[in-house]
């Protein structure tokens, strides 16, 4: 019986370990430019989620396509949402991989580094490295991450008609504010 006790014990213990190594935010920002020639288009979401896990430094984050705000006009996030991403074909966009570098997430400072893994958009998944930074400051944690995602690697096709009117790389910059799990 008492072998039992120390089992549980040990199972429960691994168990809250493992929980206090991962970081989540359920309310990142991460926001696109879109910078053609004849229009500037900006949308904003606040609602990306993701996940660290601090023992293996793999990451999982993702955002619903359609939570994106701020276009120039109702038209245009219908159109993103319709005619290009298709929202309804495929409502997440996800990132998800390893960071390359290790990081001692218990010091204070400025860590770049590297993110590799599979970058989800409009069903297509490409293997990308993107550049990162990580700011620890007294237990605060932030992720900062700044990229370009060429429409075309994610089948994103933009009709003739208005292809002065939005970019073929579209500028992304992503902002989370991490807790313990």
């Amino acid at each position: 019986m008492k072998v039992k006790s120390i089992i549980s014990c040990l199972l429960i213990f691994c168990s809250i370990s493992l929980q206090a190594q991962k970081l989540a935010t359920e309310k990142g920002e991460i926001n696109f430019v879109s910078n053609a020639e004849l229009e500037l288009i900006k949308a904003v979401s606040n609602k990306l989620r993701g996940v660290v896990d601090l023992a293996t430094n793999h990451f999982a984050f993702s955002v619903q396509v359609n939570s994106f705000e701020g276009f120039n006009s109702e038209l245009q996030r219908e159109h993103f949402n319709e005619k290009y991403i298709e929202s309804e074909k495929f409502p997440r966009m996800t990132f998800r991989g390893k960071i390359i570098e290790q990081v001692d997430f218990s010091t204070d400072g400025i860590y770049e580094v590297r993110a590799k893994g599979d970058l989800d958009i409009h069903g297509q998944t490409q293997t990308r490295i993107i550049k990162s930074r990580i700011i620890i400051d007294e237990g605060l944690i932030r992720i900062e991450a700044s990229f370009k995602v060429p429409l075309a690697d994610h089948n994103i096709s933009v009709p003739r008609i208005v292809n002065q009117k939005i970019a073929t790389e579209i500028e992304v910059v992503l902002k989370a504010n991490m807790m313990l799990q």
